[in-house]
């Protein structure tokens, strides 16, 4: 009896965790499809009265000026091709360079030994404690110095090689993984890269699929350092340029509905990504190694 209620708790508690994290995605689809007129008369209603895509329609550009601001909105558009396909690129590129690099620190402070690198690791375990504000201002003025701000790589460069959590998270996998696969690859002449890139990597496609994942996560959402960074138009990420958008309509009538549709479209190929992704994310939490 006991089990039951403690079983029936559990998937209470776990449902009304899972209802808090979904509805305010739940309310930027629904104020999304609710016509700026009705925006504050429905305000208490969980449903539009009167459901329209006009909104989306007008943020991507689909209809003319005249019609955009009779539904409501200023007339801003939003270039969400370029926009796009400069967060994927943005987003990919660090994923990619990052997650490699950071699986070559994790190997190495798993398996190699050289002078000072328990010092090295625990350095690394301390920069979890330093929160990235402080470091935003260095970085500006360093990509400023190098003549990269309003590009790609100048966005991307401060985050390209590692960061401290991702070194840990695939180091404490590294380790979890048996010496007996390495030392019978070594008695075959394999040396530590060959190591490496033969054995160890195809072994953590778990975990490296992990730490991509959280990553274009993570820079896809950013908008502090792009918007520092990237201003101009042909190095804009998706999350500037619904900054931008907002800007452009009144301040004293915020279009409210044409950034919560253009949020729920930039929402849209990160979750497709977690959709295809998500079981593998899941499953690779578990550290098993090899049995």
């Amino acid at each position: 009896m006991f089990s039951r209620m403690g079983r029936g708790t559990s998937w209470a508690v776990l449902i009304l965790a899972l209802a808090v994290t979904i509805f305010p995605f739940y309310w930027m689809v629904r104020t999304a499809l609710t016509p700026a007129a009705d925006l504050y008369r429905d305000s208490t209603s969980l449903w539009p009265h009167h459901p329209t895509l006009i909104n989306f329609r007008r943020v991507l550009g689909l209809v003319d000026a005249q019609r955009a601001r009779s539904a409501g909105g200023s007339g801003a558009q939003i270039d969400f091709l370029r926009y796009t396909l400069n967060s994927m690129i943005y987003s990919g590129l660090i994923a990619v360079v990052q997650t490699f690099c950071c699986a070559m620190a994790g190997y190495a402070f798993a398996r190699l030994r050289f002078p000072g690198r328990d010092l090295a690791f625990g350095v690394m375990v301390a920069a979890l404690m330093v929160p990235p504000i402080f470091t935003l201002l260095p970085n500006f003025v360093l990509v400023k110095q190098l003549g990269m701000l309003n590009t790609m790589q100048g966005m991307a460069l401060p985050s390209l090689l590692m960061t401290p959590f991702a070194v840990f998270f695939l180091r404490q996998f590294f380790l979890s993984i048996p010496r007996d696969v390495e030392e019978a690859a070594t008695l075959e002449g394999i040396g530590p890269w060959g190591m490496f890139w033969r054995i160890v990597l195809p072994m953590s496609r778990g975990p490296l699929i992990t730490v991509g994942l959280t990553t274009i996560v993570w820079s896809w959402k950013d908008y502090l350092w792009p918007l520092l960074v990237g201003k101009g138009e042909s190095s804009r990420v998706l999350t500037v340029g619904l900054g931008v958008f907002l800007q452009q309509s009144p301040n004293t009538a915020p279009d409210w509905t044409g950034l919560m549709a253009g949020s729920v479209i930039s929402v849209v190929p990160v979750l497709v990504l977690l959709l295809f992704l998500g079981k593998r994310l899941v499953q690779s939490l578990n550290f098993s190694g090899m049995k």
